[in-house]
């Protein structure tokens, strides 16, 4: 008999307490802190730089789509959003940022497009007294994307760009409403690939 109590000395009824106290406590903070995981590891090896969830994509396409101007290429299964606010003249050299949604891949992308223009473009962008210069080379959706990254801070302060043609530079998306359809286009984007909400 004397044994056995030695035994059950070592859970004593406070110790048990102890023990369910501490494990509920445990437990209530697992399921508290995972309702603030908005981040999910990404186990499956796919890059999902450019994904779109189904309801960023309808939330676009029923809310936002109507500021944009739509281009279908079923050959490519892709839809090309040009912003109606962008500069419109036909004659003049300009660049377009495009917004495309690759459906079959639940993908979005952003193209630089160049319109009377080629490849590679010099961008200047000034802004008071800094200045700074961008050589951009037709690439894939990663590195374009990482020249949209760059331009970014510029777009959003409002700067003065210039595209060098030949060998004079010219004033590009100089009008208010230009500025705010680049901005419009970035938000929107980040949005869909869930970058910003």
């Amino acid at each position: 008999m004397p044994q056995r109590q030695k035994t059950n000395e070592i859970l004593s009824p406070e110790l048990v307490k102890i023990l369910k106290i501490f494990g509920l406590i445990s437990i209530g903070l697992v399921l508290l802190l995972s309702f603030f995981n908005t981040k999910r590891a990404n186990n499956s090896g796919e890059d999902l730089t450019f994904r779109m969830t189904s309801s960023s994509r309808l939330y676009f396409l029923n809310v936002k789509a109507i500021k944009y101007d739509r281009e279908s290429r079923s050959d490519a299964g892709m839809i090309l959003f040009r912003h109606s606010s962008r500069a419109a003249e036909e004659n003049e050299p300009t660049l377009n940022l495009v917004l495309i949604l690759n459906n079959p891949k639940d993908e979005a992308y952003l193209y630089l497009e160049p319109v009377r223009l080629d490849w590679p473009l010099e961008i200047r962008a000034t802004l008071g007294e800094n200045q700074q210069e961008f050589l951009l080379e037709n690439g894939n959706n990663m590195e374009l994307l990482s020249y949209v990254r760059k331009l970014e801070p510029w777009i959003a302060k409002d700067a003065n760009f210039e595209i060098k043609t030949d060998s004079t530079w010219i004033s590009i998306w100089a009008e208010p409403k230009e500025k705010e359809a680049l901005k419009t286009t970035l938000e929107d984007y980040f949005r869909l690939i869930n970058e910003r909400e």
